[in-house]
């Protein structure tokens, strides 16, 4: 019986550290949704009334930010969902909360789907990008570098107004192991 349990520990073990079928894009998306969150994590921080609020009348409002950040969900994520840069016009057309928050959360969904179609094997194909030429992960990544980009505005909108950001926030302290 012994031996048995020890075997079983064993495989337990062993299997929780095998590396995921895809860890290439597995990685990819873990830091992509860090992004994600901290995006949507800031919707629900900013109030209402700040969605106008722009520091400088030479940058984008809050709610700016935020359908910026949906259009180029599709603009990066349909080079890996439809072969080519997807667009949407959010900002140009979305001007109230109302209207952005749910546009950007399909937007994210779009990001998530497109990586569903990633294996590491069909991540390193060539498509086309801003008149470049880029692999399909490199579109995602880049996609995850515009959203910490303009997560950083939205960082700064934030404290400007005395909010603490959702990437400084503390977390839960983890439960205690006995």
């Amino acid at each position: 019986m012994k031996l048995l349990t020890a075997a079983i520990l064993f495989a337990a073990v062993a299997s929780a550290q095998e590396p995921p079928a895809n860890p290439l894009i597995t990685v990819s998306k873990n830091i992509y949704n860090i992004s994600k969150n901290d995006v949507l994590g800031s919707v629900d921080k900013i109030p209402d009334d700040l969605w106008s609020y722009r520091p400088t009348p030479d940058v984008r409002t809050v709610g700016q930010l935020f359908a910026h950040i949906a259009d180029g969900q599709y603009e990066f994520c349909g080079v890996v969902a439809e072969g080519k840069v997807v667009s949407k016009g959010i900002e140009k057309t979305a001007t109230t909360k109302a209207e952005i928050v749910p546009a950007l959360k399909e937007a994210f969904a779009y990001c998530d789907a497109a990586y569903t179609k990633l294996t590491d094997a069909n991540a390193a194909e060539i498509a086309p990008l801003f008149g470049m030429r880029i692999t399909k992960l490199g579109a995602m990544d880049f996609n995850t570098a515009h959203n910490m980009e303009h997560y950083g505005n939205l960082v700064t909108y934030m404290r400007l107004k005395g909010i603490v950001p959702p990437s400084s926030t503390p977390r839960p302290a983890a439960a205690k192991k006995k």
